[in-house]
C-alpha cells in the first residue's frame, strides 16, 4: 500500500508523541514492504535527507503561528498528496479534521487519530476551543475511520456523538528498553545529577501538563532528591518563565533532550511523575514504564488506563491523597518503588508492544482499503 502521514512536525522524532508514533509505526510499515511517506514541516525538522528508516520524507513550509502552524502545513500536505494517489492518508490531530474530506474526493481513504480532548488544554482561548469542539464533530462525518489511543476517549465519542471509533494505543520499544537502564552516565555527571537521586518530569511545558503542580508539591517536601524537568514549548514562554521563577538549586531544567541523554536521565530516576490533566495514552509514560521506573500519575481516567496496576496515582481533589503526600510516601518506601518498577516493565511488554500495534494497524489498513 501507499500510505502517507501528515499533521505532525515530522521525523526524525524530536518533539512529541505523534512524531514518535509516526517514526516507530511508519518505519515498521516500510519494513513490511509498504510505501510510506511522511510530510515534515521545514520550519521544525532540520533533517534534509529524502528518506529516513525506509520512509520517504516531503518537506513543506507552514505558517509559524500557534493557531495556524499545524493546519496550514496539513493543507499543503493534502494538496501535494492529491497528485500521489495514496491508498491511505493517516492524519494526526483532531484540529485537522475539517480537511480530511480532501483526500476522499480523490479516492483516498482517510484515517484520523484524534488523540485526547484537545479543547481541554489550557493553552487555547475561547475561539480555539470552539474550533476544536467543532472539529470533533466534523471528524465523525468527514474521516473514513477515527482512531482513539485511549478507551476513555473511545467511550467519549460513543457517548457524545454515537460514533464508533477504533481503539489502538501507542506502543513502546520493548526490545530497546528492557528495564535495565544504561551504564553511560556522562550527561548526569556533567549536570550534577546523581543516579537514583532525583524525581523526573518529561513533557511539553504547557499548563495542562502540570509541571507547576509538581514544583509546588516538591518545594513542600523535606528531601535530598533533586527535581529534574525535561522539556520545553515553543509558544509558552510566559509559563516557562513562571516555572523558572521558583528559584531552587535542586530544581534542574534541561530543555528538550533526545537520544542517549534522554535515556540516561530516564534510566536512573527515583520516581517519574506525570501530573497531566488531559490527553490520551502518553508515549512518554510508556517509555518510562518500559525502563522500569516507579510511576506516579494524576488520577485522570486516561492515565489510570495506561498504567493499570503497574503505577501509583494521586488526586487533586483529595487532601490526604495529594501529589505531595504520594511523593513523600514513595520517597520513604524504596521497596514499593522497586516493586512498581518491575510491574511496569511486565505491563508494557504485555500491552504496548510496537510490533503488535503495527500488526493491528496493518490489518486495519487492509480492511479499510478493500472496504
Amino acid at each position: 500500500m501507499k500510505i502517507a502521514f501528515m499533521g505532525i512536525r515530522g521525523v526524525p522524532a524530536n518533539y512529541g508523541g505523534f512524531e514518535t508514533f509516526v517514526e516507530e509505526f511508519g518505519s515498521r510499515l516500510a519494513e513490511k514492504g509498504h510505501c510510506v511517506t511522511v510530510y515534515n514541516r521545514s520550519n521544525w525538522v532540520k533533517y534534509i535527507e529524502k528518506t529516513y528508516r525506509g520512509m520517504r520524507l516531503i518537506r513543506l513550509p507552514a505558517i509559524q503561528n500557534k493557531h495556524l502552524d499545524t493546519i496550514s502545513h496539513t493543507f499543503l500536505s493534502m494538496l501535494h498528496a492529491i497528485f500521489n494517489k495514496y491508498d491511505m492518508v493517516y492524519i494526526c490531530g483532531v484540529g485537522n479534521s475539517p480537511l480530511s474530506f480532501i483526500p476522499r474526493i480523490f479516492g483516498c481513504k482517510t484515517i484520523l487519530n484524534v488523540d485526547g480532548l484537545d479543547w481541554q488544554r489550557e493553552k487555547w482561548g475561547k475561539i480555539a476551543k470552539l474550533y476544536l469542539k467543532t472539529s470533533e464533530y466534523l471528524a465523525t462525518i468527514l474521516a473514513n475511520i477515527i482512531i482513539t489511543d485511549s478507551k476513555t476517549i473511545q467511550e467519549y465519542y460513543i457517548r457524545k456523538y454515537n460514533k464508533q471509533t477504533v481503539y489502538i494505543p501507542y506502543g513502546v520499544n520493548i526490545e530497546q528498553t528492557p528495564g535495565m537502564g544504561t551504564q553511560n552516565d556522562k550527561f548526569l555527571n556533567l549536570s550534577g545529577i546523581e543516579k537514583g537521586k532525583y524525581i523526573l518530569f518529561v513533557g511539553r511545558l504547557v499548563p495542562e501538563n502540570g509541571a507547576h503542580y509538581l514544583i509546588e508539591s516538591y518545594l513542600k517536601l523535606k528531601t535530598d532528591l533533586k527535581l529534574v524537568i525535561v522539556g520545553d514549548a515553543p509558544y509558552s514562554k510566559r509559563y516557562i518563565r513562571f516555572l523558572k521563577s521558583f528559584e531552587n538549586k535542586n530544581i534542574i531544567f534541561t530543555g528538550y533532550l533526545f537520544g542517549d541523554r534522554y535515556r540516561q536521565l530516564s534510566s536512573h530516576a527515583s520516581i517519574f511523575v506525570l501530573p497531566s490533566k488531559s490527553g490520551g495514552t502518553r508515549p512518554v509514560l510508556l517509555e518510562q514504564m518500559a525502563l522500569g521506573n516507579c510511576i506516579l500519575v494524576n488520577e485522570i481516567q486516561q492515565n489510570l488506563e495506561t498504567i493499570g496496576e503497574a503505577g501509583c496515582s494521586y488526586s487533586e481533589e483529595t487532601k490526604d491523597n495529594s501529589l505531595k503526600d504520594k511523593l513523600e510516601y514513595l520517597i520513604n518506601n524504596p521497596l514499593v518503588r522497586e516493586a512498581y518498577g518491575k510491574k511496569a516493565v511486565e505491563w508494557v511488554k504485555r500491552e504496548y508492544s510496537w510490533d503488535n500495534i503495527a500488526d493491528s494497524y496493518e490489518q486495519l489498513f487492509k480492511l479499510t482499503k478493500n472496504d
